[in-house]
């Protein structure tokens, strides 16, 4: 465990297969996505529920703009996953344009668990049944640092912008 900075009153170090089963399978996967991409930094088990940018950065001392943001949209009919600063709001007719789409919305519930395996709240950027397109938001990359959410609304992980390009084969956008 970490000492000297806000997340060490909640960061564990590697934790077992087991604690994370229990946690959620979800995390177990994104673990193991994590360990296949390279990832050195591990997913950390927040105190409470982080289902936003805002109470993400709270409980881990960051600005809510390091929050990167794993929002699933529905692109006529396709999943597009936009890996967005907490600080932005996703402008779904500039990202329509971007991927010549017709029309790009906010997807259901329904539509993320079915796209990703994962709720609303916790979708990380990696650990899915298959890969999604993705667009990931160039304002990241003003941060050392990034948090991503690991598969539950209490997990997340450390990361960079260019990681976070490379684990998901992401294109840097404005989406803006």
């Amino acid at each position: 465990m970490r000492t000297g900075n806000r997340i060490a009153k909640h960061e564990r170090s590697a934790y077992s297969d087991r604690m994370q089963e229990e946690l959620s399978p979800n995390v177990a996967k994104v673990a193991a996505a994590l360990r296949e991409h390279g990832v050195a930094g591990e997913i950390v088990v927040l105190p409470e529920s982080a289902p936003t940018a805002a109470a993400a950065a709270e409980q881990l001392g960051c600005e809510v703009g390091a929050i990167a943001n794993s929002l699933v949209f529905d692109a006529d009919g396709a999943p597009l996953l936009v890996l967005t600063s907490g600080a932005h709001r996703v402008n779904t007719d500039l990202v329509a344009r971007l991927i010549g789409a017709t029309r790009v919305r906010r997807a259901t519930p329904e539509f993320v668990r079915q796209a990703t395996g994962q709720a609303i709240g916790g979708v990380a950027p990696v650990g899915h049944p298959a890969p999604l397109r993705t667009l990931v938001d160039k304002w990241l990359a003003r941060h050392e640092r990034v948090w991503a959410a690991g598969g539950h609304p209490h997990t997340v992980f450390p990361t960079t912008f260019e990681e976070l390009v490379r684990i998901t084969g992401g294109t840097p956008v404005e989406v803006e």
